[in-house]
């Protein structure tokens, strides 16, 4: 392969952001990706090794975002 034909690429980080970024009020994660403010705001400083182990956290998180709060009978009582 050539010089000329070779695609230049970026080492990009591995992230799980999906750009829904929305903090929850109460579980204080995001609702895209079910990381915390600190986690986002330091994702770049993290090892390879640190970021697989909170994206491997991450599905276990997103039920505390399934919670019901009760819809319109909890804002009638």
């Amino acid at each position: 392969m050539s010089e000329k034909s070779r695609v230049w690429k970026r080492n990009e980080i591995d992230s799980p952001c999906i750009q829904i970024c929305v903090i929850h009020p109460t579980e204080r994660i995001c609702t895209g990706c079910y990381r915390s403010i600190d986690e986002i705001g330091a994702w770049s400083k993290f090892s390879d090794d640190e970021r697989a182990e909170i994206m491997a956290e991450l599905p276990d998180r997103a039920p505390r975002l399934k919670k019901r709060r009760g819809g319109r009978a909890a804002r009638l009582k």
